[in-house]
């Protein structure tokens, strides 16, 4: 009735309510001086502990967990208890690892959580970020010996020599599956496959928090781990490996099966379908491609403290940011109407297009930078990016409108895909919108996979915005940069047709007389019909 499980090697197995198991590992090698046995599900709750009482400081609970199983002196065998207190079955996968006296013991300077020794990393996750914690370890003692204390001393013979290296690992894009996790995570268990398989992202030290904030990618499966090494010695241990999807799979409404929202689909369709006719056609309707420029700046602002300031839900939300963007949108139309400002309309155009830019190098080459986590230096710094292009393009006014149509237009095709499936690109503008809603952004990593379906869109895109602007810019040519200012020529058209007797428009009448007959003609629609015949009487 035991499962029998051999060092460094993983076994399945289902865990039921009704009947616990308990594990057990035999012909444990005298050169081990403590063991991680650690257990994987991918959304159920296992229960491990070291004896079948539950005790808060000998078990632990979750989807990722793992003990520390610190060795006696000749002991050759160690078992553990297994259960769950989920009503479906569980499917589970487990290995023990062994570890020599030279090793760090990852979570033996535990302070923090339940467990004595706790080698696990505890995740946390809203829409903006996920943040990893973890306890300190501390350096690897041989059997019956007394570990080293943890804060009696700082110098190299102590734990705060130690360095960690946290690992990010993404799972294949759209995949949920639970065989594909229990296979992936065997990649990242012990030291070496994670060196081999993962992104080290940062390494801290023992003077650092152990606290590690990434970029939450919803529907996106990502495994963490954190790989502890002596510098001294040589050697290094690995945590208990930890995954999320940034959502839950059991949700009702917004579950991992669901990327987007029914009113995200709707909003993001309806305004790639705008973007697509603005990548083509943008430059010869003016006043549509003012329209949509008004609409994404007053969206964009209005969206931002509508959701800081207040506790709409994310459907009121984004219908009051489609009516205040639609507002702007003919703002910006009339304002052009009116006065003609040719200037103040392309300042528009340019900074989206500067925002679009400056946004794509933080998301590919800037983000992750340490001096970029001040919020201060961010916004400085993007805000002057975005800048630069409306005064580069200053002296060719027609090409950068061209250009901002291309490419703006093309990239909300990018994010309607998004809301069908998942893509990595959508996260080039949403980082930023992430940074403007959220304080503690700036402390999170904003890595993200890049698979196939990236490359596909990506050459969509490319594709979409090259297409866009030669077309526009073949069409153009030789015509007028831009349209005249209207308003001008509405004035000087009524002026000609009061002065031009010849002008058949001339006699046509003013507009409210033409009202008021359009008016009379609808009345006599609905007047009673009078007798035929004579009603007077005959004069003799």
């Amino acid at each position: 009735g035991l499962l029998e499980f051999s060092v460094g090697k993983f076994r399945y197995f289902t865990l039921n309510r009704p009947s616990p198991e308990d594990a057990i590992l035999r012909h444990i090698s005298s050169n081990a001086s403590f063991l991680i046995f650690q257990i994987h599900s991918q959304y159920q709750n296992t229960t491990i502990s070291f004896t079948k009482t539950l005790l808060h400081n000998t078990s632990g609970t979750g989807t990722d967990k793992g003990l520390v199983f610190i060795l006696r002196p000749e002991q050759s065998m160690c078992t553990w208890h297994l259960e769950t207190l989920d009503a479906e079955p569980v499917q589970n996968m487990a290995i023990p690892l062994s570890y020599s006296e030279r090793d760090p013991v990852p979570g033996g300077c535990n302070l923090e959580f339940d467990l004595d020794i706790d080698p696990n990393i505890y995740l946390e996750y809203n829409f903006f970020e996920t943040t990893i914690k973890f306890a300190p370890a501390n350096l690897g003692y041989a059997r019956g010996t007394n570990p080293l204390p943890c804060d009696i001393g700082t110098g190299r013979d102590s734990r705060w020599r130690l360095l960690y290296d946290v690992y990010q690992y993404f799972l294949p894009e759209n995949d949920l599956s639970q065989e594909g996790l229990l296979k992936h995570l065997q990649r990242m268990a012990e030291v070496p496959q994670v060196k081999a398989n993962a992104i080290k992202v940062v390494t801290l030290t023992a003077n650092d928090k152990p606290r590690v904030s990434f970029s939450s990618l919803r529907g996106q499966g990502v495994i963490y781990n954190v790989i502890v090494r002596d510098p001294l010695l040589n050697t290094s241990a690995a945590y208990v490996p930890v995954h999320t999807y940034a959502c839950h799979f059991e949700a009702k409404e917004g579950n991992c099966s669901s990327l987007g929202r029914v009113s995200t689909k709707v909003f993001f369709t309806l305004f790639a379908l705008l973007g697509l006719f603005i990548c083509f056609f943008g430059h010869r309707f003016w006043k549509t491609e003012l329209f949509f420029i008004g609409f994404i700046f007053t969206g964009f602002f209005f969206y931002i403290p509508v959701t800081r300031l207040t506790l709409l839900t994310y459907d009121v939300r984004l219908i009051l940011t489609a009516v205040a963007g639609s507002v702007g949108g003919i703002l910006l139309v009339a304002a052009w109407w009116r006065f003609g400002i040719l200037l103040i309309c392309m300042l528009c155009v340019g900074l989206e297009l500067g925002f679009l830019i400056s946004s794509v190098m933080f998301f590919a080459l800037l983000g992750n930078l340490k001096i970029f986590q001040d919020d201060g230096v961010f916004w400085v710094t993007f805000s002057c990016i975005a800048v630069i292009i409306p005064v580069v393009f200053m002296g060719c006014l027609r090409i950068l409108n061209i250009l901002t149509c291309g490419f703006v237009g093309s990239y909300l095709v990018v994010l309607a895909f998004d809301s069908y499936l998942y893509t990595s690109l959508s996260y080039i503008t949403l980082n930023i919108l992430k940074r403007a809603l959220h304080e503690d952004f700036h402390r999170a990593f904003t890595n993200v996979p890049f698979q196939t379906n990236d490359f596909i869109i990506l050459a969509v895109w490319g594709m979409l915005a090259v297409s866009g602007v030669t077309l526009q810019m073949r069409r153009e040519r030789g015509q007028p940069f831009f349209p005249a200012h209207p308003y001008k020529l509405w004035k000087r058209e009524r002026e000609r047709r009061v002065t031009n007797v010849l002008d058949p428009s001339y006699h046509i009448p003013p507009l409210r007389e033409r009202l008021y007959c359009r008016l009379t003609q609808i009345k006599e629609l609905f007047r009673k019909e009078q007798p035929a015949g004579e009603r007077t009487p005959l004069l003799l």
